[in-house]
């Protein structure tokens, strides 16, 4: 497939910070991914580098085979919506949507008055009026109506409820199917976009960790439980993951099982249990459950 953003040595220093530490990736056309890592690791940075808001420290980006920087021919076919989107003290919700077909060459009119309706946009309010959970719709329905063919969703969505979070998945995944495009999704709740993604990218302390397709990422660990002794017994020589267990009991998270290691597994007495993808992510970076599942 075509490589929409390509990515070779990219740095992004700050005095003594290394938000971005030499990644090195590839970004195919009309795929889901997923951009994944704790707060900090460098999420927003790669972003705002991959969109021409920011100067890299050293690397190249190629984005459409172009750098993004100060390229209107570029800029004009990527959408980025944040989290922290920020509109001027007068705007109403109507003069964004009103605007953005300036924007965005694909801007569907009727998508957006659809999800308007759906999300319950306040259209003569101002914004600075609306709740948080109002403003993140804002933004979905501007990324999901503008059809660019490169869209970021930089966790606009965390300021909805769950019954909204779950609409924006399906509007996505609905439209997606239907108009084909590049969407790129930074998030903290991975289980819940586990199923939408198609590629997994983590970045962890600014140097990319994981690039998988997520399919095998499902499928590529997983937790053995039984008695303490049995899974040390098993679990001897392979990858470990992650360790826990009380009394005499163990669990251990290993790299993924062929088929004759289940059966020796199933023959020693122990349970095997899939990883989840979020599980997997928090094992690979050493990190807390907590930051993962923050929706401030």
């Amino acid at each position: 497939m075509t490589a929409v953003i390509e990515v070779q040595h990219l740095s992004k220093h700050y005095r003594d910070v290394r938000a971005v530490d030499d990644a090195t990736f590839a970004v195919e056309e009309n795929k889901i991914y997923g951009l994944l890592g704790r707060n900090g690791a460098g999420k927003t940075t790669l972003m705002q580098l991959l969109t021409g808001q920011e100067f890299a420290t050293r690397g190249s980006i190629r984005v459409f085979g172009e750098s993004p920087v100060e390229n209107a021919g570029v800029l004009q076919n990527i959408s980025f919506i944040k989290e922290s989107q920020r509109y001027p003290d007068d705007f109403r919700p109507r003069h964004v949507f009103a605007s953005a077909p300036w924007f965005f060459a694909n801007w569907d009119a009727a998508f957006a008055a659809q999800l308007i309706e759906e999300f319950r946009v306040p259209l003569n309010r101002r914004i600075k009026k609306l709740s948080r959970g109002q403003v993140s719709a804002i933004g979905v329905i501007v990324g999901l109506a503008s059809r660019a063919p490169l869209t970021f969703f930089d966790e606009p969505y965390l300021g909805l409820d769950a019954v909204a979070r779950q609409l924006f998945y399906d509007r996505l995944l609905e439209d997606y199917a239907e108009h084909p495009r590049t969407v790129v999704l930074s998030t903290h709740l991975i289980d819940e976009v586990s199923n939408l993604l198609e590629h997994v990218i983590v970045i962890d302390e600014g140097r990319i960790i994981i690039d998988e397709e997520a399919e095998t990422l499902r499928g590529s660990a997983t937790s053995v439980v039984g008695t303490r002794a049995a899974v040390d017994a098993f679990v001897a020589g392979r990858e470990i993951l992650h360790r826990d267990g009380v009394g005499g009991l163990a669990s251990v998270t290993v790299e993924g099982l062929d088929a004759r290691a289940r059966a020796a597994a199933s023959a020693a007495g122990l349970e095997l249990a899939p990883v989840s993808l979020q599980q997997l992510i928090i094992r690979r970076t050493s990190t807390s459950e907590k930051e993962f599942e923050a929706t401030a």
